[in-house]
């Protein structure tokens, strides 16, 4: 419009009206459909004693569903090197391509062995931040983790005994040792830290597979998990990192080399076995996202149901940026699934 000033005839100008803001897009809402269907093509599995087929399913369901999403996103931690893993290995290109340019960690099955005997604690998980900002793992499969919930960030110290640490978290959270639950992976590797959690007073959840699962759990309200100790992978760590990043928890690792070759490999590219890498070093970006799915049933989610009316999906979703966990069950029909009959259902 043009204005008139003091009886002078002033410049024209527009006067433009800011419209509300709104939300950006939560990829985790859409990871949802990813997790989910990489649960129910592993759950039809569980149980049955295979593994392998177990995993494959998952993966063949998490890629074709992966494909549709609107991203341009590059593998970071995925199923192995190219010559290995036929998709989802690491530096593949998957999404439509369109924005936003993103890392990607899948771990289609966390606890293969799990499914594969039915026992509880297996879950589907992705996560995502924004391009760039992912630790590459690289040829490090192994780190050493420590990691709490939100009212215990701060309290840690992965150079720390297990034993000060403990006596540190309990005074955070303001309970006695002995009330401490304590996660370790059972391996033999772990024999001296579990007797030294125990002699410190605390009491020890030991899990065959799934450390991923046992991360989320420091950060869940009454899971009865306050700490997870102990060697577990590197690429869990980094999704572990997303999903804590969006609970409010701490994660920190320093990784951990089977034999002298590994890490003389691993140190020629660059890494050191000595930095502790915080959860900002795993995972940069304030913006990331985490989607489970649970395959069978565990301390925060209930595994698939399959039903006349098809499956049922119980899932959980974190978006560190807005701070938001929500967990999702879904029903899924019978003639809709059939529709992804080419990934594994």
């Amino acid at each position: 419009m043009t204005r008139c000033l003091g009886g002078i005839w002033g410049s024209e100008y527009h006067l433009y009206v800011q419209p509300p803001q709104t939300p950006d897009r939560n990829i985790a809402l859409e990871m949802i459909r990813v997790t989910e269907a990489a649960a129910i093509a592993a759950a039809r599995w569980a149980g049955r004693g295979d593994k392998l087929s177990a995993d494959g399913a998952a993966v063949d369901a998490m890629r074709f569903v992966l494909g549709g999403i609107p991203m341009d996103g590059v593998v970071v931690i995925g199923e192995g090197e190219k010559d290995e893993a036929p998709m989802l290995y690491n530096g593949e290109r998957i999404g439509d391509g369109t924005a936003p340019q993103v890392d990607v960690a899948v771990d289609p099955v966390d606890g293969t062995t799990l499914t594969a005997m039915g026992r509880n604690g297996a879950l589907s998980v992705i996560a995502l931040s924004e391009k760039g900002t992912m630790f590459n793992p690289g040829p490090t499969f192994y780190m050493n983790k420590i990691a709490v919930g939100p009212r215990g960030r701060g309290a840690i110290d992965i150079n720390a005994s297990p034993t000060d640490n403990l006596k540190e978290l309990s005074k955070r959270l303001k309970k006695s040792v002995q009330e401490l639950g304590v996660v370790i992976l059972d391996r033999p590797r772990h024999d001296d830290l579990v007797a030294e959690v125990r002699e410190a007073g605390a009491r020890v959840i030991s899990i065959s597979d799934g450390d991923v699962a046992g991360a989320i759990a420091t950060g869940w309200p009454n899971s009865g998990v306050d700490i997870l100790l102990g060697i577990g992978g590197t690429p869990e760590g980094v999704i572990a990192a997303a999903a804590l990043k969006g609970l409010g928890g701490e994660i920190q690792g320093v990784l951990y080399a089977r034999n002298d070759e590994e890490k003389k490999i691993a140190e020629d590219l660059g890494y050191s076995f000595t930095k502790v890498l915080m959860t900002d070093d795993l995972v940069a970006s304030d913006n990331c996202y985490f989607s489970a799915t649970a395959i069978t049933d565990g301390d925060i989610l209930r595994g698939v149901r399959f039903h006349d009316f098809g499956a049922t999906t119980q899932s959980l979703v974190v978006r560190s940026k807005s701070g938001t966990v929500r967990t999702i069950e879904t029903f899924h029909r019978h003639d809709k699934l059939q529709e992804f009959t080419t990934a594994g259902f």
